[in-house]
């Protein structure tokens, strides 16, 4: 009982030779079909939709300025992601928006002003905004012992030294546009062109009478000049008719005792015009960078103000630039679903899978039909490349003449067995062992066709070898 219970134990390796799958011919009829599908994927994966940059180039503003401040914020922010955040102090918007315009200038987002632009030159170079992160009041402070007590209308201003700032602010367009509307040309002011701090030092020094900003009210240079003795804050009166006249300002309050209750600073409600601060990028800045940024300008500036309720800002209003529609779906439906979960490399390379499954589903499809034929194709070639063998034996044994016979016939005998031999060495799935008995079927067809060939030709061959 034990013999055959080891003897059926050593058959059972070559029992599943021959039964199960063929791997082998499998991977040989996908292989080119799977090394298709994965070339076509990293493909789509890194060129269709590449993975976000490590390091971006953030253009901000003026030393002491908002806008340096606040790309330090942006920084940090962003490098809680492994993101590093490259700061370019500048002159301001201007020269934000003029590198944001000039691809060799390598910035990929900047602070603008609203108003610096129109939406159809926007469109034209590539422009996207990310929203509007707060208002930037005008502020125009004054010294009270060089006129600046009596002053409460722009018309007064003319013949006083007042710094606007470099051309490449945003301030000195839109303090001239302001001057314009009120009938006065700038030539009748004696307008500066120094930066913030040189004049602000210049101002408390005497040595002019006033100096505009557009800034918002945490830079340092602001919280201290509404707190300097002798320096007056201009109080824009007609500051709803400002609005009307350019819709990109709004009409902002800065209310009594914002700035220090126990002094009562400043002493009164001053209303101020104000345009917006907003975030302006190239039009390829990758959606999942534009996603970080607001995300992270969410909590800088979603708090309150002076000039903001709560979750005023940001928003994807009060911008003449189109907003992006990666900022659009954010302020929508907040951040996308995985980044609130997962780490932010680890969900974007999820939410870019879906250009691989597009690539897969264009290929797969297809190729589910094509496989299947193949694989079968390369399994039965295993067996009917036999047949051409069985047919040079029936082409050997056709017309031979009668002096060869007694060779031919016992070498393609031979040939037969040889062919047999092998053939029961192939290994082949049990689906197609019908097609595997055929041929040896076939082989015994071929043999005893020769077997009765030689029975036949024997008596012949008796005689010629007795005739001899």
């Amino acid at each position: 009982m034990v013999w055959p219970m080891i003897s059926f134990r050593s058959r059972m390796p070559k029992i599943l030779k021959f039964t199960r799958f063929s791997l082998r011919d499998f991977l040989v009829a996908a292989g080119p079909a799977v090394i298709a599908i994965l070339a076509t994927s990293l493909l789509a994966y890194w060129l269709v939709d590449p993975s976000p940059p490590s390091v971006v180039t953030l253009s901000t503003g003026q030393d002491n300025s908002a806008y340096q401040t606040l790309g330090k914020k942006y920084a940090g922010a962003l490098a809680k992601h492994d993101i590093r955040v490259i700061q370019q102090d500048s002159l301001g918007s201007q020269e934000n928006l003029q590198r944001l315009k000039d691809p060799a200038s390598r910035v990929d987002i900047a602070f603008v002003q609203s108003g610096s632009t129109e939406q159809e030159e926007a469109e034209r170079v590539g422009l996207v905004s990310l929203g509007s992160l707060f208002t930037e009041p005008v502020w125009l402070f004054l010294r009270s012992d060089r006129g600046g007590r009596n002053v409460t209308h722009l018309t007064q201003l003319k013949g006083l030294k007042i710094n606007v700032g470099p051309e490449g602010t945003g301030v000195p367009i839109l303090f001239r546009k302001i001057l314009s509307v009120n009938g006065v040309e700038a030539e009748e002011l004696k307008l500066g062109a120094l930066e913030n701090t040189p004049a602000t030092v210049e101002l408390l020094a005497g040595r002019i009478d006033g100096l505009v900003f557009s800034s918002a009210p945490d830079a340092p240079l602001i919280q201290m000049l509404l707190q300097t003795p002798g320096i007056r804050l201009f109080d824009f009166a007609q500051a709803e008719a400002y609005t009307r006249r350019f819709p990109f300002l709004s009409h902002v309050v800065l209310p009594r005792g914002i700035v220090d209750l126990g002094k009562d600073l400043p002493p009164k409600d001053y209303h101020l015009i104000a345009p917006t601060a907003t975030l302006v990028a190239r039009s390829d800045l990758h959606p999942a960078i534009i996603d970080l940024f607001v995300e992270a300008a969410t909590t800088i500036h979603g708090n309150a103000g002076w000039f903001n309720r709560k979750d005023e800002f940001p928003t994807a209003s009060y911008t003449e630039i189109p907003v992006s529609p990666a900022a659009q779906k954010f302020y929508k439906n907040g951040p996308p679903l995985l980044q609130r979960y997962l780490p932010f490399w680890l969900a974007n390379f999820f939410e870019r899978m879906w250009v691989v499954v597009v690539a897969l589903g264009a290929l797969i499809l297809p190729l589910s039909r094509i496989i299947p034929p193949i694989y079968v194709w390369k399994v039965r070639s295993r067996v009917y490349r036999w047949y051409g063998q069985l047919r040079a034996v029936e082409q050997a044994i056709e017309e031979v003449p009668p002096e060869k016979q007694a060779e031919v016939y016992p070498a393609q005998l031979q040939r037969l067995n040889d062919i047999e031999e092998r053939v029961n060495r192939i290994s082949i799935p049990l689906s197609f062992a019908d097609e595997l008995y055929g041929l040896r079927s076939h082989i015994n067809f071929v043999r005893r066709r020769v077997a009765s060939l030689m029975q036949t030709e024997a008596p012949n061959l008796r005689q010629g070898t007795s005739g001899h």
